[in-house]
């Protein structure tokens, strides 16, 4: 540890009394309004070199305050002259340490040379042939890979320069389009520079860097992805422009220049990050028939709920997830019928009914209780599916127009700002709900209490209901699995019979396997519900236990693999679930690792 005055180690002391909404940070104080980042990466060392230095807002004299975890910080500048630092002498496990920084008044602009170390939690090295890097900083983990004030309520422009092996290509949430690289150091490195003129949060900050190679769609959008998904991923994403056309025909034009999808490596621990013009997406999307696309839809969403208007805290995350659910699915509607809208809204329902019968009934509030916790604890499907039937049980009591006047206004005046939930309920209560509407709608209770209200609007799909019949008629009997038309149900339907049909034994479930060919799906959603009832029945012979270990080591996607660890635990396979976590831990993300090592020492 540096020299440090006597005052600074006293507001140390008393920041470190104060955490605030997840990050030591004292915006209120000192902030910034600009980040320029200039990095090097390197794969040999896995860790990335950088100097991040901050355009400072006008302030009094007062530290600057930065979230760090993981990095190894190695100097510090104030106006171009090295000053001295403190850096908290503990680390938290979820929060990190605080960075101090005295600064008076009159400085303008401080920096901060550091490297990231094998801690930090957001970077996720893929070893291979190609290398490949990327960040997932969402909820608090961009603070392990750049300094910052990382809380969702402080919205910046940032700038960067970014040198990567040649051969190699970088992007980040930014702008990306026909990336040129300069060459550096001969032809041994070359540098990519970046804006990202539109302000945003921390955890929307993106780096990815691989050999990825660009195909477009139209003359704003496009995929990135390997040379071997690029032809894939272009064919699946082909209605991308027209998702575009239908979420600007809802709720107002896009605000971000270009929306480009890129395709990462399957370790990618979830399904979509809607990072700034570069939404990062798994790879278990590509099922080559188009059927998972209402993830890219949900992730174009955010470019309105969530990017445009963010979460002031992550107490009020229902307010990015559930508009986005609800958004998706009128884009999903917009483009392909009521139905599939109807069908997915269906299936959320369900989910959400499973996942809140393993939360306490705290947890089930929309209206989070975060403090002293991970935010990563509020990211299911309570937060999404709940926060989605609030909405909808509103559009259909005061009427689709009025619901969508309402939302189209609320994007347009709070664009590039912050909303917490007490905010949008006066908004709503002031200009969507009439007195009588809000009373019998009551969204105090769906936020504030547990569970959901009897009043919540029924959401009813034929194909789903058909669907139920024909789980009724298998539960029932053995005939009715030789006349289910398997193949003519959409994947919806699919899903559903999976996750309720009661299978009699392990026997019926390899002969459903032989007649319908689950186990060789190239859709992911299915193949995660059959392997979860193959763990439920003990069913491991040689084929099974195949296409499980394939799973559990080429999938990273926390959302199939945790529930995948959890189950076994429950089924008294733990043997057989550490066995997988030991050979496959390391190609996991932080986000996933870190779940299922919590499911690991619960059970």
């Amino acid at each position: 540890m540096k020299w440090i005055p006597l005052i600074l180690t006293i507001v140390c002391t008393h920041v470190k009394a104060q955490v605030i909404n997840h990050s030591y940070a004292h915006p209120d104080k000192v902030s910034y309004h600009h980040l320029h980042w200039q990095a090097k990466v390197n794969f040999q060392s896995q860790c990335i070199e950088a100097t991040a230095t901050y355009d400072l807002k006008p302030h009094d004299d007062h530290p600057l305050i930065l979230d760090t975890k993981g990095l190894e910080i190695q100097q510090v500048k104030s106006d171009g002259v090295v000053v001295p630092y403190e850096l908290g002498k503990t680390e938290d496990p979820i929060l990190g340490r605080p960075l101090i920084i005295q600064v008076k008044s009159s400085v303008k602009q401080v920096s901060v040379t550091y490297k990231t170390t094998a801690a930090s939690e957001a970077l996720l090295w893929v070893e291979g042939d190609s290398p490949f890097l990327f960040t997932q900083s969402q909820a608090i983990l961009a603070r392990s890979w750049i300094p910052c004030q990382d809380l969702p309520a402080l919205r910046f422009t940032y700038s960067a320069d970014v040198e990567v092996p040649n051969g190699l290509m970088a992007l980040m949430s930014a702008s990306n389009a026909h990336q040129k690289a300069v060459a550096k150091k001969g032809a041994s490195t070359v540098e990519y520079h970046f804006e990202q003129r539109k302000t945003i949060p921390s955890y929307l900050m993106a780096l990815a860097v691989g050999n990825i190679e660009f195909a477009a769609i139209s003359n704003r959008c496009g995929v990135y992805a390997t040379p071997d998904q690029l032809n894939l991923a272009h064919t699946e994403l082909a209605d991308l422009e027209k998702m575009i056309v239908a979420a600007e025909k809802l709720y107002g034009a896009y605000q971000w220049d270009r929306y480009d999808v890129l395709i990462l490596p399957a370790a990618f621990p979830f399904g979509g990050m809607e990072n700034p013009m570069l939404t990062f997406a798994t790879p278990t999307i590509l099922a080559g028939d188009k059927s998972l696309v209402s993830l890219i839809a949900h992730e174009l969403a955010h470019s309105w709920s969530g990017n445009l208007v963010t979460n002031e805290t992550w107490d009020d995350f229902w307010l990015n997830e559930g508009f986005t659910v609800y958004f998706e699915f009128r884009i999903m509607e917009e483009l392909y019928g009521k139905e599939v809208s109807e069908m997915l809204a269906a299936l959320s329902i369900q989910d959400l009914y499973q996942t809140m019968e393993e939360l306490a009934p705290v947890d089930t509030h929309l209206k989070l209780h975060l403090k002293d916790r991970n935010p990563d604890d509020g990211m299911n499907d309570v937060a999404y599916n709940k926060g989605y039937w609030l909405l909808r049980t509103i559009e259909e009591r005061v009427g689709r127009p009025k619901m969508d006047a309402f939302l189209k206004n609320y994007f347009t005046h709070h664009a590039f700002g912050v909303m917490n939930t007490e905010r949008f309920l006066a908004l709503a209560k002031k200009d969507l709900m009439d007195p009588g509407n809000y009373r019998f709608i009551a969204p105090e209770a769906w936020i504030y209490q547990p569970g959901v209200p009897e009043n919540a609007y029924p959401i009813v799909s034929q194909k789903i209901l058909e669907t139920d019949d024909w789980i009724a008629r298998c539960n029932a009997s053995d005939e009715g699995i030789k006349q289910l038309p398997w193949k003519e149900w959409s994947y919806q339907q699919q899903y559903r019979f999976l996750t309720n049909w009661q299978c009699p034994s392990a026997d019926k479930l390899n002969e459903f396997n032989q007649r319908f060919g689950v186990s060789k799906t190239g859709n992911s959603e299915i193949l995660f519900a059959w392997l979860m009832m193959c763990i439920q029945m003990s069913v491991w012979d040689d084929a099974n236990e195949q296409v499980m270990s394939h799973f559990l080591g080429s999938v990273g996607r926390r959302k199939f693999i945790a529930p995948l660890y959890k189950a076994m635990i429950k089924a008294h396979q733990r043997e057989r679930a550490l066995g997988y976590f030991d050979r496959y831990q390391q190609t996991y993300h932080a986000v996933t690792r870190n779940t299922i090592v919590e499911h690991l020492k619960s059970e």
